[in-house]
């Protein structure tokens, strides 16, 4: 008997720790388990006559929100060309809802509900090897003669280490995908709006069990490491003993991602993260709102104020990739509270702002109480609410395209210098330009397609022209300071770039002279001017543009000739691709 576990990723970088764990548990039936990952991109016809193809005797799917609609297409079509398979679903999606989905579809055999790692080791026993009785296996949703039903919820695994790790035989499999982590379950908050809520209290992996993997990760020089922890730092000595672990034993190149709650960071950590080397650690840190009102609401606890200290003192070590979440959508929040939350959250310049919009997950408390706000939201997957008292749908998109503005604009980091430059001369509030930005995006009908390099920065500029804004030209130099810190290439026309004969001289010059070379470009040393020019690129300047805007009330603004280095070396691509130089090329 052959057994496939599958599931579609939302990409392909994507990978599964569930049905790793799945296999790992049932470590008496490894040799007949298989594991096959697709995404939600591809074809489904072409999943499903792989799947066919293997001749599994059972299938088992990963259910989630991003997949649960392709996911039973798939399986509804593979009993129809193989009425003999056992079909089992499993995961969060199909944990809440079991015997209506079943119900609702045939095709279905068996559903897991909730922690799946014993249940579904039984269910097998009980499939392959003929062992105990079906109604006696807790937590599974099945049929008996025709009629769904559901047996007692089973408790949960109190010692993780009795799930064998899935990486002890090496990391087959995983090219060119991120691993996903955990070293614990369950979450010491209760947010109404996730599914964690659900499972109470926080059980943990031992330390020599993290660190064993932790080597195996490390030995492989992978790219980044995912914790799936929902507060990776509930429990300190838990956190900064892996991350104490991880600094001592760094590899130089593996990135750790970690999600956390930054106003429970202490000094003792605090001084401990300003000691690891840059790219090491990336932090996720869920604000969601900074509204008292909102927080009480969704019983959240967070101290917003300790927060901001927190990230401030992380910012300063420029070492660590802050990543800020925020959600709209959720109760009491107004368009105008939100703006404020928003102002509150992108005035502390992490790394990356992540917003999303409120869904109404299977099981969470705010779906249960949706009547209480008056939510609407969509009834398919992923269940994303479209308006309640406080938001019309109107409002929710506008801050939908707010959103598309931020990732453009702001998350890429390919526009610091301009749009900084904006907000300090032209609004006293971050939000307030993203939604006049995204109004002016839509006005001019670019929601209509997808747009390159180039274009991002001229529709910028556009921008800046409609509103009849002062400074134009200083304005156009700080974008093409931003174009020329992304990468070497050609620079647009609209930038108007200097490469006179006489410039190309001083520039050749430049660089035969090797106190020059010494000074800015070290690992060039003895290599001729043509060979290094591949590798940087000089610009001339009408303005002094890398001044900083970031004590200033006002931009002082006044023509400053100037001549950058940019060096394009792969040692600074971790928070900018280049490194820039102020230079005299007359000297």
């Amino acid at each position: 008997m052959r057994i496939l576990l599958t599931t579609l990723h939302s990409k392909y970088i994507h990978s599964s720790l569930a049905l790793q764990y799945l296999k790992s548990y049932c470590r008496d039936m490894t040799e007949i388990i298989d594991i096959k990952e697709y995404t939600i991109n591809h074809d489904l016809d072409y999943v499903l006559a792989e799947i066919y193809r293997g001749q599994h005797e059972i299938v088992c799917f990963s259910c989630y929100i991003w997949n649960i609609e392709q996911t039973l297409r798939i399986a509804k079509n593979l009993k129809k060309v193989n009425p003999k398979v056992k079909i089992i679903l499993g995961g969060p999606e199909v944990s809440f809802d079991a015997r209506e989905l079943l119900d609702k579809s045939p095709f279905i055999d068996y559903i897991v509900i909730g922690e799946g790692e014993a249940t579904f080791k039984e269910l097998l026993d009980y499939l392959v090897k003929f062992q105990g009785d079906l109604e006696s296996i807790q937590s599974i949703a099945f049929r008996v003669n025709g009629v769904a039903i559901e047996t007692n919820e089973r408790g949960l695994i109190k010692e993780l280490d009795t799930i064998p790790s899935p990486f002890g035989d090496g990391l087959v499999g995983y090219d060119n995908r991120i691993i996903y982590y955990e070293s614990s379950r369950g979450c010491p908050h209760n947010c109404r709006y996730c599914l964690s809520s659900t499972i109470k209290g926080v059980r943990f992996l031992s330390i020599d069990r993290v660190k064993k993997d932790m080597d195996v990760f490390l030995a492989a020089g992978v790219k980044q490491v995912k914790f799936v922890d929902r507060t990776f730092n509930a429990k300190k000595s838990h956190c900064l003993e892996i991350m104490r672990y991880l600094h001592e034993h760094d590899n130089g190149t593996t990135n750790f991602h970690f999600e956390i709650t930054a106003d429970l960071l202490d000094e003792e950590i605090l001084a401990f993260l300003s000691l690891v080397r840059e790219g090491l650690f990336q932090f996720e840190v869920g604000v969601q709102t900074t509204y008292d009102m909102t927080m009480e609401a969704i019983d959240r606890k967070v101290d917003f104020h300790r927060l901001s200290q927190t990230v401030k003192h992380i910012s300063k070590y420029n070492n660590i990739h802050l990543h800020l979440d925020l959600i709209a959508g959720l109760p009491h929040e107004t368009l105008q509270r939100f703006k404020l939350s928003f102002d509150e959250v992108y005035n502390l310049r992490p790394e990356k702002l992540q917003l999303g919009f409120l869904k109404l997950l299977k099981g969470s408390g705010i779906r249960r109480d949706e009547g209480l706000h008056g939510y609407i939201y969509r009834d398919e997957p992923p269940y994303e609410v479209l308006g309640n008292r406080y938001l019309t749908y109107r409002e929710m998109l506008q801050i939908k395209v707010m959103e598309e503005m931020v990732e453009h604009y702001f998350n890429t980091h390919a526009f610091d210098h301009g749009v900084e430059f904006i907000l300090k001369q032209f609004y006293k509030s971050a939000a307030e330009f993203y939604l006049e930005l995204g109004q002016f995006w839509e006005a001019r009908g670019y929601h209509h397609t997808s747009h390159g390099r180039n274009a991002m920065y001229e529709i910028l500029l556009v921008f800046y022209q409609e509103k009849k804004w002062e400074a134009m030209d200083y304005f156009r130099e700080l974008l093409k300071l931003d174009y020329l810190k992304q990468g070497k290439s050609t620079i647009p026309l609209f930038f108007e770039s200097l490469e006179d004969t006489d410039f190309k001289n001083k520039v050749h010059q430049f660089l035969q002279n090797q106190d020059n070379v010494v000074k800015y470009l070290p690992r060039f040393e003895g290599q001729p001017a043509k060979q290094i020019i591949k590798k940087v690129h000089f610009e001339s300047f009408q303005y002094d543009v890398l001044q900083s805007f970031e004590k200033l009330e006002k931009v002082d603004i006044h023509k400053a000739p100037t001549t950058l280095l940019f060096d394009y070396a792969l040692d600074y691509k971790v928070f900018s691709k280049s490194k820039v130089y102020k230079i005299d090329l007359e000297g």
